[in-house]
């Protein structure tokens, strides 16, 4: 049996179709996996005090809302990052969910924080929402979002 042109036209834009349909959702699994593991490193680097790598991964435009309704500019969170009255024991994320729109990345997920400050012990549970953006192929958060659940 022979193909018309036409016949032939079409299975090969379908093919085209489901080959491009992989090649998005792969590049998709890539970046979300990418921030990811961004959001892992600055947990880690917020507990290590370590600012040079902060300082990297938030936007010049960062903005940050605490559980108390204040918000911070990139400079307000590095400083209070840097702050040794404050030690901090644990910082972990769990059920981190990534939601990729284009070059924008939404990430919600639990957060847990242990520590001393001013000699006295503290812990948080917060929800989270970080808002990351690719730009020339790398990946800034530019907003960021906890707050206290609701029991």
């Amino acid at each position: 049996m022979r193909l018309s042109y036409s016949s032939r036209a079409v299975i090969a834009a379908g093919f085209a179709i489901t080959l491009a349909i992989t090649c998005v959702s792969v590049a998709e699994e890539d970046d979300a996996a990418k921030v990811r593991s961004l959001e892992l490193k600055w947990t880690e680097s917020y507990k290590q005090r370590k600012i040079d790598i902060l300082s990297s991964l938030l936007a010049e435009g960062f903005v940050i809302t605490v559980e108390d309704g204040a918000t911070y500019s990139k400079s307000g969170y590095i400083t209070h990052t840097a702050d040794d009255s404050v030690q901090v024991k644990v910082a972990e994320l769990s059920e981190l969910k990534v939601h990729l729109h284009g070059n924008v990345a939404v990430v919600t997920g639990d957060y847990h924080e242990k520590g001393i400050s001013n000699g006295k012990p503290y812990e948080y549970r917060d929800r989270l929402t970080d808002v990351w953006m690719k730009r020339e192929g790398n990946w800034q958060v530019i907003a960021s979002h906890y707050s206290v659940p609701v029991k």
